[in-house]
């Protein structure tokens, strides 16, 4: 089978995944400045963490991966079904989101009444009030942009996030430098702008959609086989494709547990003795600025990858072309460690001039830097885990098996809880990092133990082969951009410097990563950046 139409999707949804990402930095740049890293970049952070959780949820994993398979086999058995099964999914999703979202507020308005509530609290619990029926948007957003990937239409789902990310900052300029809002109001601003943009993100998803004949109106046949497929797959992914998120989640949720509320050496009384946080103000926002750092390559490169491999796995599913399905897997692993390796090793290299450019300036100071520096390389720790975390899983849906990653998503998220648990004392917050980054690798081996006995899966000397020239290319890429970092760290830390250095480094590790891959003749290389038409899974 020729790679050429997968590889064509991965560029098309890694070139807008860039654009969205890179208005993503616009976006925390204007936080750093305007919220730096204190109080109310904690409550905010909080607050949009869920209807921004629910987007990571659905619009990267759940609703369209269970829906992708089921509906590719509709669309070649039973072509005439496929529209109605779309807009049942759509008008489900829909319904019950906007149940939960009414609940939701409900409980939010109860607990206003009935509880005398701090400033910081109330804030909280308002700007969430306010955000929650985004949770509704986006995840309908999320199974229209599965039914278009389905169809190898990758644009339009691809192009959502920018859109979200617009709508933020375009919040911040008007509130903030044009009207000049106190913080406390500019937050609700940015709330109701990522409301307008959950619109505008369902608006530009039913376009294209009416191209293939599936123009959207409410529909419920609820009894067919086809959906309650996708209900059953639905549950298990949840749970199995959002591991990385829900430890992420579980770290800021920890941080903000045991965060003092002065600065380091706030304490609590625990049994009538006295015991020092292990983090202080401000932590929650260390875990979030390093989030958006390594999720940056991995939304880019990874979820991109993922996302365009996914229908072809699917579609050899459907035609019980085991064979396909086994190249095609082993294709994308090499294609995924090609990347993630020296994405990996590139990240813990350029942490601190990355950090410095895009956020320290405003109410962002060079300790914030310090601190956020080294959440992040111990995240960057855990990239080619995640990478491979997010191929894997969708192997599995591709035959409708969700058990097994929701198995090892249990378990990875157990021991996440426990290592965060003992690691935030000596380690402090980057105890939490470290963590969620040594549980991405314990999800992959399990998942990998399984796939390799499922699908008969051998690895060949050329396979192998292809491994090691990535892994060498890497260690020759680190080698030559940590002897540059030396270089230049006698250089001045004024931002000037700091850009200088991370151009620097970015163009001397990319040059020795693609001029060891020639050198190696590592067919990747070819394959990803030359995009060779002929080249096909083997």
């Amino acid at each position: 089978m020729n790679t050429a139409p997968m590889i064509r999707g991965f560029r098309q949804i890694a070139f807008l995944t860039v654009i969205s990402r890179v208005f993503g930095l616009v976006r925390d740049m204007a936080y750093a400045h305007f919220f730096g890293r204190g109080v109310l970049m904690d409550i905010w952070t909080i607050a949009f963490m869920i209807p921004n959780l629910s987007r990571r949820i659905f619009g990267e994993g759940a609703a369209s991966s269970s829906l992708i398979p089921v509906y590719s086999e509709e669309l070649k058995k039973h072509p005439e079904r496929s529209a109605d099964l779309a807009r049942t999914a759509a008008t489900v999703i829909f319904v019950i989101l906007a149940g939960v979202v009414v609940l939701g507020e409900l409980g939010l308005w109860w607990y206003f009444k009935s509880h005398t509530l701090i400033p910081e609290t109330r804030l909280k619990l308002s700007l969430i009030a306010v955000m929650l029926p985004y949770a509704c948007l986006i995840c309908t957003v999320a199974v229209l942009g599965g039914v278009l990937n389905a169809h190898r239409h990758f644009a339009m789902p691809a192009a959502a996030s920018i859109v979200l990310n617009i709508f933020i900052i375009g919040s911040m300029c008007v509130g903030g430098w044009l009207f000049k809002l106190p913080n406390e109001t500019l937050v609700f601003v940015m709330a109701v702008g990522i409301l307008l943009a959950g619109v505008t993100q369902m608006l530009m998803q039913m376009v294209p959609l009416s191209r293939y004949g599936v123009v959207l109106r409410p529909a419920w046949k609820v009894r067919t086989e086809a959906f309650k497929k996708i209900m059953i797959l639905m549950g298990p992914m949840i749970l199995g494709l959002t591991v990385t998120q829900l430890n992420t989640l579980t770290d800021i949720l920890i941080a903000n547990g045991l965060s003092g509320s002065e600065e380091r050496g706030a304490f609590f009384m625990w049994f009538g003795s006295r015991v020092n946080y292990p983090v202080w103000a401000g932590s929650v926002s260390s875990l979030y600025f390093s989030q958006r750092l390594y999720q940056f390559p991995l939304g880019v490169l990874g979820i991109s990858l993922a996302t365009a491999i996914f229908p072809v796995l699917s579609a050899a599913a459907a035609d019980k072309d085991d064979a396909l399905l086994s190249k095609t897997i082993l294709k994308g692993f090499q294609m995924a460690l090609f990347v993630a390796l020296p994405a990996t090793a590139g990240l813990i290299l350029v942490a601190r001039p990355l950090t410095a450019v895009l956020f320290q300036h405003g109410q962002f100071a060079a300790k914030d830097t310090a601190e956020v520096q080294w959440v992040l390389i111990f995240y960057a720790v855990g990239l080619s885990g995640y990478f491979l975390q997010q191929l894997i899983t969708r192997a599995f849906y591709s035959v409708k098996d969700s058990k097994w990653p929701a198995r090892t998503a249990m378990i990875a998220v157990a021991v996440n809880i426990t290592m965060n648990l003992l690691l935030i004392w000596p380690l402090g917050v980057k105890g939490l990092a470290l963590a969620t980054a040594l549980c991405s690798y314990l999800q992959v081996i399990i998942l990998w133990l399984v796939l390799r006995k499922k699908f008969n899966l051998s690895i060949s000397v050329k396979n192998r082969l292809i491994f090691v020239k990535s892994l060498i290319g890497t260690v020759v890429m680190s080698i030559f951009g940590a002897i540059c970092l030396f270089a230049l760290s006698k250089l001045s830390q004024s931002r000037f410097f700091e850009s200088l250095r991370l151009v620097v480094l970015v163009v001397v590790c990319a040059g020795v990563y693609a001029l060891a891959g020639r050198l190696l003749g590592n067919e990747m290389l070819g394959l990803l950046i030359k995009g060779r038409k002929d080249a096909k899974i083997q």
